[in-house]
């Protein structure tokens, strides 16, 4: 609703909620733009026909809710995971692509000025060819204790396709595949219960993988902390290397650093000294409602998407299976 409202190219929004639980909330932060609320989804698409769908539900429950908005003609933005199975959300974009509607996944690091540049980077040709992959995403391992957090639908696998790794880490996932130009084409490793609360999803999973261009990577992505978060992303190549830093429980001075043997009238480590800012879900959010508007690209593609999901679920196999298996 937040990001909604400060959207300036969003005129006006119509929401859909059997029961009505949030329409006090969305009256509240949406205000006048608020045309119209709708306890049934059919009734909302039919009569408001809206431009774009924001689908913020549960993951067992989104793929029905997407589909329909695709059926409507809406584009539409997915809150993530979006599915428990990537073969539910393989149909979507097929059906997105044939509409020429654009399916986009709620990873919103995409738009991090830090981020943009990492790829212009790499995509320059300043780190040479990509040797190697290390990241990790770690969050606090408090919310897990909490009655209320064990008792939603993100802490049941049947209803979240998976924990922190499908919750957050693919954040992290998604990041590697977007700054290398590179795909994930095998994956292997372990996921699994490490702190014992009473829920039945990963906190913690360690990911070995194989890209497309030969490199490879591993990424960490757990309930680990008591507070905030600790995220990185180290890439190496034949001729420097890069790092990309999020939160530490505050803002870090420089997010982006990188040591190039190729970049011309340069010595020594290079910081990044653009923006903070733009950063964040609400930037995301406006971002994808230009794309709609015809205004730019889409920051992200319903096939990225895809890939992120078929990564997971095909690692959640590895782990199982205790196998090496391709994406």
């Amino acid at each position: 609703f937040q990001a909604l409202a400060a959207c300036e190219e969003v005129s006006d929004v119509v929401l859909s909620d059997p029961g009505g639980a949030s329409f006090s909330s969305a009256r509240k932060v949406l205000g006048e733009k608020l045309a119209a609320v709708y306890e049934n989804r059919d009734t909302m698409l039919n009569e408001a026909a809206p431009d774009m769908a924001l689908v913020s539900m549960e993951a067992l429950k989104a793929p029905p809710a997407i589909d329909a908005a695709l059926e409507a003609g809406c584009h539409v933005f997915a809150e993530k995971p979006a599915c428990v199975r990537a073969e539910d959300f393989e149909p979507l974009v097929i059906k997105a692509e044939r509409r020429k509607r654009n399916l986009m996944l709620a990873l919103a690091n995409r738009v991090t000025p830090a981020v943009q540049e990492a790829r212009r980077l790499i995509a320059a040709g300043r780190l040479g060819a990509i040797y190697g992959v290390e990241a990790h995403l770690v969050a606090d391992q408090t919310r897990l204790k909490s009655k209320a957090y064990q008792g939603r639908w993100y802490a049941r696998k049947a209803r979240a396709g998976g924990g922190h790794l499908i919750w957050l880490g693919i954040h992290w996932l998604d990041l590697t595949m977007y700054l290398t130009g590179s795909d994930v084409v095998e994956v292997a490793g372990f996921a699994g219960n490490v702190g014992g609360q009473p829920i039945d999803v990963e906190d913690s999973a360690a990911l070995s993988m194989r890209y497309a261009n030969g490199s490879f990577g591993t990424l960490t992505s757990g309930y680990y902390l008591d507070r905030g978060y600790h995220s990185h992303i180290r890439i190496w190549g034949s001729g420097g290397w890069l790092e990309y830093t999020e939160w530490l429980g505050s803002r870090v001075a420089a997010p982006l650093r990188w040591q190039s043997t190729i970049e011309p009238k340069t010595d020594g480590v290079q910081e990044f000294k653009g923006p903070f800012e733009p950063r964040g879900y609400t930037p995301f959010v406006r971002e994808c409602v230009r794309a709609c508007a015809g205004l730019r690209e889409a920051p992200i593609s319903g096939r990225d998407g895809l890939r992120a999901l078929k990564t997971i679920h095909r690692f959640y196999q590895a782990s199982e299976q205790g196998k090496t298996l391709k994406v």
